[in-house]
C-alpha cells in the first residue's frame, strides 16, 4: 500500500495535519492537506497545505519566509491524521507568534500567553 493510499482522507478530500516543532515539541498549527499538498510536501520537504478559504493548495511561508522544513512525517493509527515534525523558519502564526496555540484556559477565560514576534 503506497503512502498516499494509507491516508484516511474526510468526505472534502482532506486530512488535518498538525505541525510540530522538531526540536522542541511545540505544537505550532494545524491546516488542511489534500492529496495535492501531500504530494508537494513529500516532493519539496517543505509543507504545503489546502485553504479551505481560499479553495487552493498553497506552501507554508510562500508570502512571508516563514517556511516550514519536514523532518519527519507520521501518520495516526486510524490514517486520518497527519503529524509534521519540522524546522519552522519564523513564527508559524499569521498573527506573528511562535505557535497558533497562544490562548490558554485560565479560571474560566481565555488568556495570551504570547505576545506577537517583534
Amino acid at each position: 500500500m503506497s503512502l498516499l493510499d494509507s491516508i484516511t482522507f474526510n468526505e472534502a478530500g482532506l486530512v488535518p495535519a498538525i505541525a510540530q516543532d522538531a526540536a522542541t515539541g511545540r505544537v505550532l498549527m494545524m491546516a488542511w492537506m489534500n492529496v495535492e499538498a501531500f504530494e508537494q510536501t513529500l516532493k519539496t520537504g517543505f509543507a504545503h497545505y489546502y485553504s479551505r478559504s481560499r479553495s487552493k493548495q498553497w506552501m507554508k511561508g510562500e508570502s512571508s519566509g516563514h517556511v516550514q522544513k519536514v523532518v519527519g512525517m507520521y501518520l495516526d493509527c486510524d490514517g486520518d491524521t497527519l503529524l509534521l515534525k519540522i524546522e519552522q523558519t519564523g513564527p508559524a502564526c499569521h498573527t506573528n507568534r511562535e505557535s497558533c496555540f497562544y490562548k490558554q484556559e485560565q479560571h474560566g477565560q481565555w488568556v495570551t500567553i504570547e505576545e506577537p514576534m517583534t
